[in-house]
C-alpha cells in the first residue's frame, strides 16, 4: 500500500467508546497493516475495532484512547483525525501497575514522534490521576521496532518472558517495565467544539 507521509506537530488523547468510535478505530487498524502481517494476517479482521472496544468496556480498568491530531478543512473549520490508539489496563496485573497493551500509530504517521508524544501525555496522568507507580508491557520477540520504541521511553527488560498462543501461532512476549515519575500533568483531552466533533464521529479518513 502506498501512502503519502503527512507531518504532525501535536497530538491529543481521547477516551474511546464502542457506540461512537468503532469506525474511526477500524480505520486506524486498516492504516497499520504491518502490525497484522506480523501475525500472518493480510489485514485487520473486519469489525476488530468493535470487538476490542466492547472487550475494553467489559474489562475492569481497561481503557482505549485514540491518538488524534487537529486538522482544518479548506474553509478553515477545525476537525480531528485519529492516527493511533493506546490500549492499557490500570492496576493490573497488580496494584499501582498499568499494563500497556498497545501503542499503535498508522503507517502514514510513524517515525514522527507520535507514539512518544502520546506516552508523554499519558505517563503523568497515570501517576497523578490513576495512582500508578509502574508501567509494564509485553513486546513480541519478533518485533524489534517495538522493543526499541519502549527502550526509548526508558522501559527496561525485566528478564521475564511468556509464550502465548495467538491464533494459529505461538508468540513469545518479553516483558518490560518502567518506574514512573510525577512529571507535569497536562490535560490529554480536547475541549469545546472539537470534543463535540469527536463525539459525532467527524473524523477525517486516514486512507483518502
Amino acid at each position: 500500500m502506498s501512502e503519502r507521509v503527512r507531518n504532525v506537530n501535536k497530538v491529543s488523547l481521547i477516551p474511546l467508546a464502542p457506540e461512537r468510535h468503532a469506525e474511526a478505530l477500524q480505520a486506524v487498524y486498516r492504516g497499520a497493516q504491518a502490525y497484522w502481517e506480523m501475525y500472518n494476517l493480510p489485514a485487520s479482521p473486519r469489525k476488530q475495532a468493535a470487538l476490542d472496544l466492547k472487550a475494553a468496556e467489559e474489562t475492569p480498568g481497561r481503557t482505549m484512547m485514540g491518538i488524534v491530531r487537529v486538522t482544518a478543512d479548506q474553509a478553515g473549520a477545525p476537525g480531528v483525525e485519529m492516527i493511533g490508539v493506546v490500549d492499557f489496563r490500570l492496576h493490573w496485573p497488580g496494584e499501582h501497575v498499568a499494563y500497556i497493551g498497545m501503542i499503535m500509530v498508522t503507517e502514514t504517521y510513524r517515525r514522527q514522534g507520535v507514539g512518544s508524544q502520546a506516552w508523554r501525555l499519558l505517563e503523568p496522568w497515570l501517576v497523578q490521576r490513576a495512582d500508578i507507580q509502574t508501567a509494564r508491557c509485553g513486546v513480541e520477540q519478533f518485533n524489534p521496532g517495538a522493543l526499541r520504541f519502549f527502550q526509548s521511553l526508558d522501559f527496561d527488560l525485566t528478564g521475564e518472558a511468556n509464550r502465548l498462543r495467538v491464533g494459529d501461532k505461538f508468540v513469545r512476549l518479553l516483558y518490560m517495565e518502567k518506574e514512573l515519575g510525577a512529571g507535569d500533568w497536562r490535560d490529554w483531552r480536547l475541549g469545546g467544539a472539537l470534543a463535540e466533533r469527536i463525539s459525532n464521529l467527524q473524523f477525517l479518513s486516514l486512507l483518502t
